[in-house]
């Protein structure tokens, strides 16, 4: 799946170089050549790594860090897509690299994502792996919040295209994550109005389910059916396994049931009492 995930990444990667071979030669140019000048600073943190897998994680991660860091400050010539589509290819690695996560953390998924945000606040996708790898693998929702926050400024109902859907992002986040029902309301009622500009049955089924996730959390601001429904919403957007057993954890222990069909679909049964 991940490699799957890098594949289409690249194809957008490569269709954003549509513009002069000059002007990109510039652009890319620029990026290595502050990368250059940081090469010292690079070499002195791998140089004093030891042979201790632990030491030479944290060494990467501090060289990644330094790098992410560059990066934010770096001109690119208005080529700003393309470097927020390199940085999310490099955060795919990131996230995959199970050996290194599992010795390091998440930490640094925020910063990837300040990054690719700034650059291009219309990155629908992006939008998804800063919540499940900010808020629940960093615990860092506080930062994929305002993040969220920050690139919502740019967006309207129609740009990017079925833009709704980071509203209920953020909704989950404050909701599960920050323990803030009242926002998560707000978000939610938000991503209703949104997805009932389209009239596609995905969108109005959206709006349906956010709209329902607000009037349960009106009604009860511990709802565990709106609690439910949004561990749901992060099962069917899962990308690996372990996000998937931890959605279908804490639905069940809200009193929901997880249910697989001779067909392969995944049914949630609501918990009988809120």
């Amino acid at each position: 799946m991940r490699n799957a995930i890098i594949d289409s990444m690249r194809s957008t990667f490569f269709s954003n170089f549509g513009q002069s071979a000059w002007a990109t030669l510039v652009a890319i140019l620029g990026i290595f050549i502050v990368g250059w000048l940081q090469m010292p600073q690079l070499n002195q943190l791998k140089n004093t790594a030891n042979n201790s897998s632990l030491e030479v994680f944290q060494q990467e991660m501090e060289s990644e860090e330094l790098r992410l860091n560059l990066l934010e400050k770096t001109p690119v010539f208005g080529f700003d897509n393309l470097l927020a589509n390199w940085v999310f290819l490099d955060f795919l690695e990131y996230f995959g690299d199970d050996s290194a996560r599992q010795v390091t953390g998440y930490q640094l998924s925020p910063e990837y994502f300040e990054v690719i945000l700034n650059r291009d606040p219309r990155f629908l996708e992006a939008y998804l792996f800063l919540s499940t790898s900010g808020s629940l693998y960093a615990g860092l929702p506080e930062k994929s919040v305002a993040l969220m926050d920050k690139g919502l400024k740019y967006l309207s109902p129609q740009v990017p295209t079925k833009s709704y859907y980071i509203w209920r992002y953020k909704g989950v986040d404050e909701l599960l994550f920050l323990g803030d029902a009242q926002a998560a309301r707000q978000s939610f009622t938000t991503a209703a109005a949104w997805a009932s500009s389209y009239s596609d049955a995905e969108s109005q089924q959206v709006a349906s389910l956010s709209s329902q996730t607000a009037e349960f959390l009106a009604k009860n601001p511990d709802s565990k059916q709106a609690q439910v429904s949004a561990w749901t919403m992060v099962l069917n957007n899962a990308r690996d396994d372990r996000t998937r057993a931890i959605a279908i954890h804490r639905i069940e222990a809200l009193g929901g049931k997880v249910v697989v069909t001779p067909e392969g679909v995944v049914q949630i049964r609501p918990p009988q009492s809120d």
